[in-house]
């Protein structure tokens, strides 16, 4: 598989939570698949700083992405927001999202080839760290964030906010190298009870250091404003849930990859 790290084409200086952040917009390929990515960093770190991986919704690479990216790079870390549909490919309505989410969601094969594209360029970045290496996703981006561990990739953490936990292949929880951490709803109708047994079970058999946090009456989408706050439509953001998952988050972080500053 042959991956490119094309130039920068975008550089924007923005000041967020006391960091001069710089974002970049970033080309790279997966095969012969353009794709464009969001790569978020603090320009006075002076040494290599730990590289999170931020996978994004079903929705593909947006604002909202875009900004947990830039809340990641706040800690000090080196934000890449992947782009696994494609240059261009954002689609402009649910139907649309879910056509393109469910072509991966059937081709895990290439959901891996994305993510180990995505891990690639950021790897290759001088401003991060290759030795640690996280990756985090929402909804959709949790399958991919979870593919890629999966797969074997050297990832320390893996973590994933109320994320797609199925997978046709649970035995591969085998080949996962780091620690994983669910942030999970206790009322997510996305994610049937049988799917987050069944992803407890194979982590288990495989003896990987994982954890499940659970937060009550959170639907599916609790971290994102746009969804709203009526949870009987079974996607809502919970302003609670998305507080204490991101406290959760942090400190995962910071067990595993260190402080980003």
């Amino acid at each position: 598989m042959k991956y490119i790290l094309a130039l920068a084409l975008t550089v924007i200086f923005t000041t967020f939570a006391q960091a001069k952040l710089v974002e970049e917009t970033i080309e790279y390929k997966d095969g012969e698949a353009m794709l464009e990515g969001y790569l978020v960093y603090d320009d006075e770190a002076g040494t290599p700083q730990p590289g999170v991986l931020v996978f994004h919704e079903w929705w593909g690479l947006n604002d909202y992405i875009k900004s947990r990216a830039r809340d990641i790079a706040s800690l000090g870390y080196v934000a890449f927001a992947p782009d696994v549909y494609g240059k261009g490919v954002r689609p402009a309505d649910a139907k649309a999202a879910g056509a393109e989410a469910g072509k991966y969601m059937k081709d895990r094969k290439l959901l891996r080839s994305r993510g180990a594209a995505a891990l690639d360029t950021l790897k290759k970045n001088k401003r991060v760290d290759p030795e640690k290496i996280a990756a985090i996703g929402y909804c959709f981006g949790g399958a991919a964030a979870l593919e890629l561990a999966r797969s074997g990739a050297p990832v320390a953490a893996t973590a994933t906010f109320h994320g797609v936990l199925n997978t046709p292949t649970p035995e591969d929880a085998a080949k996962i190298k780091g620690s994983v951490l669910v942030l999970h709803g206790s009322e997510d109708r996305s994610v049937k009870p049988a799917e987050v047994q069944s992803f407890q079970d194979a982590m288990n058999k495989a003896g990987v250091d994982w954890q499940l946090v659970s937060y009550g009456k959170a639907v599916h989408g609790f971290t994102n404003q746009e969804n709203g706050t009526n949870p009987s439509k079974g996607v809502a953001y919970d302003e609670k849930a998305d507080k204490r998952s991101w406290e959760a988050l942090k400190d995962f972080l910071g067990e595993k990859l260190g402080s980003g500053r």
